[in-house]
């Protein structure tokens, strides 16, 4: 046998085993690539079910209305309350600190029934 001849039936035997194998690798990552792309589809079909059916709607039918003004705290007279000695006892217990503090407070808010004074 010639050296051509032995060089093409050389490259016969590697090119029959390189091609199958190749066309095999790349219809594998082909398969791969769709199958992610099946399992994509289906997990964006499962998310967009998931949100409509979570959807509320963001406005309401009736219009809105004005929300009325909550009434403001009134003050009662302590005497209203039936304020009694034994009730002034903790303003006794209270240190120094704080009862400076109510007294400012007292006299922003006018007298009640924190006037430690």
């Amino acid at each position: 046998m010639s050296k051509q001849m032995t060089f093409t039936l050389a490259c016969a035997v590697v090119l029959s085993a390189l091609v199958p194998g190749l066309a095999g690798f790349f219809s594998a990552r082909l398969e791969a690539i769709e199958s992610a792309e099946r399992n994509l589809r289906a997990l964006e079909t499962r998310l967009h079910v998931r949100q409509a059916r979570d959807a509320r709607p963001v406005s309401f039918p009736a219009p809105c209305l004005r929300t009325p003004t909550t009434p403001r705290f009134q003050q009662v007279p302590a005497t209203a309350l039936g304020e009694q000695e034994e009730d002034k006892v903790w303003v006794r217990d209270v240190p120094a600190w704080l009862s400076g503090l109510l007294a400012e407070v007292a006299d922003v808010g006018g007298s009640g029934p924190l006037d430690v004074r």
